[in-house]
C-alpha cells in the first residue's frame, strides 16, 4: 500500500474523520541528466556559500525573506510550524458547495483520501457517501509542507478525492495578461457552421483513448540513438486559415466529420453481428501498420 503524503482529519461540524492523503496521479518523465556539449562530463548543482565557495549541507539551510535594500529576514522551520500547528493537522471544512459550480481553472492537483483507521471507517463512508447524493464539494484549507492550500473534498465512487486549489488572487485577469480579446465573433452562417462541426465531432469522454505519443517518441529516441540507430519524424507544421476560406473549411470539416462518425457506426454495428470473425483482421491490421512503422524509420 502506498505511504501517506499528509495525515491529519477532516473537520466539518463536530464531526471529525481521520485521513491520510495520496497521490491520485503520476506524470509521464523520462530522465535526462545534463552533460557539458560534446563530453561526457556531467553537469550537477551544489547548494554553495556565495561569499566562502563552500559547499553548505542542506541541514544547515535556513529561508530568509527579501524585505529590500540588501536585508533579509531569516525565518526558521520551528517557527513556520510554530505559527499555526492546528491547520498542519486539520482539514476544516468551512462551507459544502454545488460541484457543478467551481470553475475548473481553480483546480491544481488531485489526492485521495483514505481513512486512517478501520475504527472510522463508517465516518469516512457517511461524509463520502452524503458529497456523493448532494452532488457538493467541501471548500476546505489545510498547511501541508509549509504552505496552506485551499481544497474541495468530493466523492468518486468509494474514495473521497481531494483537489488543492488556486486562490481567488492566484489566478491571473486574462484582459490585464493577455490585452485586447476578441469580442463576439460575427454569428450567421459561420457560427452556426462552427456549431455543426462541433456536433458531428462529439462524443463519449473516453480517457483510456488517449496517450502520451511525444513521450513514447522520446523513448523511441533515445532507443534508436542507443542502437546507432537513426529516427526521423516528418510533420507539417500548421497553419492558420485564411478568414476568406473559413466557411469552406468548416464544411469540408463537418461533411468529413459526419462520414468519419458513420464509418464508425456501421464499423461498430458490424462488430456486433460477425464477433467471430474479429480475429483475421486484427492480424492483417497489425502486420501493415508494423511495416508502416518500419518503412517511416
Amino acid at each position: 500500500m502506498a505511504r501517506a503524503i499528509w495525515s491529519g482529519y477532516i473537520n466539518f461540524g463536530l464531526v471529525s474523520v481521520p485521513v491520510g492523503l495520496y497521490s491520485a496521479t503520476q506524470e509521464h518523465e523520462i530522465d535526462f541528466h545534463q552533460f557539458q556539449q560534446g563530453t561526457s562530463d556531467r553537469i550537477r548543482y551544489k547548494r554553495v556559500n556565495e561569499r566562502t565557495g563552500r559547499e553548505v549541507p542542506y541541514e544547515k539551510i535556513v529561508k530568509g525573506h527579501d524585505v529590500g535594500g540588501g536585508e533579509y529576514v531569516i525565518v526558521e522551520q520551528d517557527e513556520l510550524d510554530d505559527i499555526a500547528p492546528g491547520k498542519s493537522r486539520s482539514l476544516e471544512i468551512g462551507t459544502f458547495v454545488d460541484l457543478d459550480e467551481i470553475d475548473p481553472l481553480h483546480f491544481q492537483k488531485s489526492y485521495y483520501l483514505a481513512p486512517s483507521d478501520a475504527e472510522n471507517a463508517s465516518s469516512y463512508a457517511l461524509l463520502r457517501d452524503a458529497l456523493a447524493k448532494t452532488n457538493r464539494a467541501g471548500i476546505a484549507k489545510f498547511v501541508m509542507r509549509g504552505k496552506e492550500y485551499l481544497a474541495t473534498i468530493r466523492a468518486d465512487g468509494k474514495v473521497l478525492v481531494l483537489e488543492t486549489m488556486y486562490f481567488a488572487d492566484e489566478i491571473r485577469d486574462p484582459d490585464e495578461e493577455l490585452g485586447d480579446l476578441p469580442r463576439k465573433s460575427g454569428g450567421g452562417k459561420q457560427l452556426s457552421m462552427a456549431v455543426d462541426l462541433i456536433e458531428a465531432m462529439s462524443g463519449e469522454w473516453k480517457p483510456a483513448a488517449y496517450q502520451d505519443t511525444y513521450t513514447e517518441r522520446v523513448k523511441e529516441l533515445v532507443k534508436s540513438k542507443h542502437q546507432g540507430k537513426e529516427v526521423v519524424y516528418s510533420e507539417e507544421e500548421p497553419q492558420a486559415t485564411n478568414p476568406t476560406d473559413l466557411v469552406a473549411a468548416l464544411r469540408a470539416s463537418v461533411e468529413e466529420a459526419r462520414k468519419s462518425r458513420s464509418a464508425r457506426s456501421k464499423s461498430g454495428k458490424s462488430t456486433a453481428k460477425k464477433s467471430p470473425a474479429k480475429k483475421s483482421p486484427a492480424k492483417k491490421s497489425t502486420a501493415k501498420s508494423g511495416q508502416g512503422r518500419k518503412k517511416a524509420a
